[in-house]
C-alpha cells in the first residue's frame, strides 16, 4: 500500500489564508477576473487574509507594464488584499523573483534527501518549466531510462547551469479532493513524468516556487483554474518530500472564448485591459462571468 500524501484539508481552518498569484507575462483576462474573485471572495466569505503575490519568474516574458496593469485591473475589479508586494506583511517578500535564497534552501533539502537528480534532457524543458503547465497541454511523460541512479547530484553544493527533476514514485495514484471538481487522481509515471524543479537557467520552475511560497505564506487554501488541477498531483509529492501538510484545493471553472478554448494574455482585446478601456462596469463583468449557463 502507497504510504498516504500530506492531503489537502477538506475544511479550511478557522484562520483562512487565500492568495491572489497573477504572472505579469501579459494583460490580465477575463478568466484571472473570475479566478481572482473567487480567491478574493473565499477569503472575505470565511473572514480570513487574502494576500498578492507577483509570480515574476518568467524572465522572458515578464514586462514593469504587465506588472503596472496588474495592479490597475485588480483595484478596478474591486479587489483588496491585506497583504502584498505594495503593501509589506509578515511573509515578505512577496514577489517571487526576490525569494531566491529561499528557494535555494529549499532545493538544498530535496537534493539532500535524493528526491532529485540533475538532468541535461532536454532544451525544451526550460521553456515547459517557464509557466504553470495547463491541463489539456500535450505533456510528454519522462522516460525513466533517462534518469540517472539514485543518490545522482547529492554532493552537488548549487543548481548549476543544469535541469533538475522530482524523481517521481511510477505507478503511484496521487489522490486529493477539491473544493470544486470533488476526488480527483492521477498516476505518477503515466500521466506525468520527472518533472523540472530547477531551470538550468538559474531559477526554480512554476511547481516548485508555489509549494514553497503556499507554505511559507501560510495559505489554508490554493483557488486558480481547472486547467492547472494536473498540477496539484505533481504539488503533492513536493509538500510530502518536504515534509509539510498540503492546503486544501479550489480549481475553478475556465472562461473560454467563442471557440470553446481557454483565454490567453496574448490579445488585449480580450484583456481586461481591452474590457475597461471599452467602458464595461466592473460589476456588470463579474455579474457576467458569474451568472448561470442557459
Amino acid at each position: 500500500m502507497n504510504p498516504p500524501l500530506p492531503s489537502g484539508r477538506p475544511v479550511p481552518p478557522a484562520k483562512y489564508r487565500g492568495r491572489i498569484a497573477p504572472s505579469p507575462t501579459g494583460w490580465l483576462h477575463a478568466g484571472h477576473a473570475r479566478t481572482f474573485t473567487v480567491a478574493w471572495k473565499r477569503a472575505e466569505d470565511s473572514g480570513g487574509t487574502c494576500i498578492l503575490r507577483m509570480e515574476d519568474l518568467d524572465t522572458d516574458r515578464r514586462k514593469p507594464e504587465y506588472t503596472a496593469a496588474v495592479y490597475e485591473d485588480l483595484a478596478w475589479l474591486g479587489l483588496r488584499w491585506a497583504e502584498g508586494p505594495d503593501t509589506g506583511g509578515p511573509h515578505a517578500p512577496y514577489t517571487q523573483s526576490e525569494r531566491m535564497d529561499i528557494y535555494r534552501r529549499q532545493w538544498k533539502a530535496l537534493r539532500d534527501s535524493g528526491c532529485i537528480y540533475p538532468s541535461p534532457h532536454s532544451r525544451k524543458d526550460v521553456r515547459g518549466a517557464l509557466s504553470a503547465p495547463h491541463e489539456g497541454a500535450n505533456e510528454s511523460v519522462f522516460p525513466p531510462r533517462l534518469r540517472p541512479p539514485p543518490g545522482t547530484g547529492r554532493k552537488t553544493p548549487e543548481p548549476g547551469s543544469v535541469n533538475w527533476r522530482f524523481r517521481v514514485p511510477d505507478g503511484r495514484v496521487i489522490r486529493f479532493t477539491d473544493g470544486r471538481c470533488g476526488e480527483t487522481a492521477y498516476t505518477a509515471g503515466q500521466d506525468f513524468g520527472d518533472f523540472v524543479v530547477w531551470r538550468k537557467d538559474g531559477f526554480p520552475s512554476y511547481e516548485f516556487a508555489v509549494v514553497v511560497d503556499d507554505h511559507l505564506m501560510e495559505i489554508s487554501e490554493v483557488v486558480r483554474g481547472e486547467d492547472l488541477l494536473r498540477s496539484t498531483a505533481r504539488q503533492l509529492l513536493l509538500y510530502e518530500a518536504l515534509g509539510w501538510r498540503a492546503p486544501a484545493w479550489y480549481h475553478c471553472e475556465l472562461v473560454c472564448d467563442a471557440e470553446g478554448r481557454r483565454l490567453a494574455k496574448r490579445t488585449e482585446a480580450q484583456s481586461l485591459r481591452g474590457i475597461r478601456k471599452a467602458g464595461m462596469d466592473p460589476v456588470a463583468l463579474r455579474v457576467s462571468l458569474f451568472a448561470p449557463k442557459r
